[in-house]
């Protein structure tokens, strides 16, 4: 036992200071945050308003017009992530960890480099890449026959939102791919050699035996892209502004939040709204993480090992 005091006297030596960091950067800016969202501008200055704000956005038909479009827009954003970044990062982890695929880790590396780009540089380069005027998509659909198919899709309000998320699931990809791909080396070989005795090889050892091994690592990325989407912001303001154009079309709480917080042109800024806005995001993303953890992750656990 007296040998266990000393290794628990550098753990917490290691950890006070990450506590103190992550409380200083992360958990005071938060009730900082919610506390400014109890406030709002009065006749005699600043005044509690308590619930206030959140009443004006909820109720108010010009704030909740916009906070509604926001919100659909971000569980799009999201479903699209969800239905078709996840599923194709599952696939390429399954081909990518079959013993035989040669050159695996240079496949591997080209499709996660673009996790590490600026969002700003894949946001502008999208843009020229989509452009009808000297962008080169048209001239890439007209090589295989598909130029009648082109259109400026991020220019038009019922493809914007849709493209974007599609540029966004090119750019991410590579992550659920590295996570489920570390899953998938993780599972012991002696399940694997069990199947295969079985006659369960190829295609179905992954439905039968990989899959259902895996799921707890599957949920854990669909809570990191619920997360991540509904904090989405800097390659929606970088491709269409803080407008979000055409038309709020791709507006998201992250833009609907920069908008109201720091205003925009002639738009004032009011930090009492932003942060009912933000606390709005806390508050449905928190509620997201604990179906998640109490919901969801409980079930999973029947299938690790």
């Amino acid at each position: 036992m007296a040998s266990k005091k000393p290794v628990r006297w550098h753990i917490a030596v290691f950890l006070a200071p990450a506590v103190l960091v992550y409380t200083a950067i992360m958990i005071i800016p938060l009730f900082g945050t919610l506390n400014l969202s109890l406030f709002n501008k009065g006749p005699d200055g600043v005044a509690f308003v308590g619930l206030g704000n959140f009443a004006t956005l909820f109720g108010d038909p010009r704030w909740s017009a916009s906070f509604w479009n926001a919100l659909g827009n971000n569980a799009w954003f999201f479903l699209i992530h969800m239905l078709v970044q996840n599923p194709i990062g599952i696939a390429l982890a399954a081909i990518l960890s079959t013993p035989r695929l040669r050159m695996a880790a240079f496949y591997r590396t080209a499709i996660f480099v673009p996790t590490i780009l600026s969002f700003v540089i894949v946001g502008f380069v999208w843009k020229l890449i989509l452009s009808p005027i000297w962008g080169i998509a048209p001239g890439l659909l007209d090589l295989v026959g598909l130029k009648s198919l082109f259109a400026p899709w991020l220019g038009r309000e019922e493809y914007a939102l849709t493209t974007l998320a599609l540029i966004s699931v090119w750019q991410f990809v590579g992550i659920p791919m590295m996570l489920i791909y570390a899953a998938l080396l993780s599972i012991p070989d002696e399940i694997l050699e069990a199947a295969e005795m079985d006659g369960i090889t190829g295609t179905s050892q992954f439905w039968k035996i990989k899959l259902p091994l895996i799921l707890p690592s599957i949920g854990i990325i669909s809570i990191l892209t619920f997360v991540g989407n509904f904090n989405a912001f800097d390659l929606i303001y970088v491709a269409q502004g803080a407008l979000a154009g055409p038309d709020f079309s791709t507006d998201i709480l992250g833009t609907f939040l920069y908008r109201t917080f720091f205003g925009f042109q002639l738009q004032l800024g009011d930090p009492y709204m932003g942060s009912a806005i933000a606390g709005a995001m806390f508050g449905i993303i928190l509620l997201g993480v604990c179906v998640y953890l109490f919901g969801i992750q409980t079930r999973l656990r029947r299938y690790q090992f």
